[in-house]
């Protein structure tokens, strides 16, 4: 199982919560939202049927820009979606 943690700045606000889960009915991985801190925490199962291009576009149709937390794995890393911010 592979672990991933997304900040969403702006997630609480609106229905923003309630288009997200519409949202991840397309994504094959369970999900926990912590709304105070705009966090979303996933459990992916099998990492090589889900790219961070696929997570990123779930959260930018609904008008929000996802900030990855932490280390990505390696099985995700499908193409270049994320940008250095320290060199």
């Amino acid at each position: 199982m592979t672990e991933l943690l997304v900040y969403a700045p702006g997630l609480r606000k609106d229905d923003k919560l309630m288009q997200l889960s519409h949202q991840m009915d397309m994504l094959a991985a369970r999900y926990k939202v912590d709304a105070p801190h705009e966090m979303v925490y996933f459990e992916i199962d099998d990492p090589d049927r889900i790219t961070l291009q696929q997570i990123n576009d779930i959260f930018e149709h609904i008008g929000l820009r996802p900030r990855f937390v932490g280390q990505i794995p390696e099985a995700m890393k499908q193409g270049n979606v994320t940008d250095k911010l320290v060199e």
